[in-house]
């Protein structure tokens, strides 16, 4: 347990990662999604000195519950795709669909 973290911190990292083992995530993977929402509601509660942009003004994780799963039926949001568009500099992604950024991102 990282010494900023509370013990009711430790105890929702465990939890999250037994859940995702459960689910059948690797055990790497388990602790990566476990530590990343702690840490994220930790931003959001400003108990952090850093936070990236993303984390103060993105819902929590609790909240979000998997609406942006990337391996769900739908896959990743059109909000995803664009802003993966944005970094890669794709034109015209402010106009696409959430199928024309797949497809330009070659995710289709």
């Amino acid at each position: 347990m990282p010494k900023e973290w509370t013990d009711k911190q430790e105890r929702q990292y465990q939890h999250i990662e037994a859940s995702a083992e459960t689910r059948g995530e690797s055990v790497r993977r388990a602790k990566e999604i476990a530590a990343r929402t702690v840490n994220k509601n930790r931003a959001q509660a400003g108990q952090t000195e850093t936070a990236s942009k993303t984390s103060l003004d993105d819902m929590s994780p609790q909240k979000r519950g998997g609406q942006r799963s990337h391996r769900g039926s739908t896959g990743p949001t059109r909000d995803q795709l664009y802003s993966e568009a944005k970094k890669r500099g794709i034109k015209g992604r402010s106009t696409m669909s959430k199928k024309q950024l797949a497809d330009a991102l070659g995710r289709s």
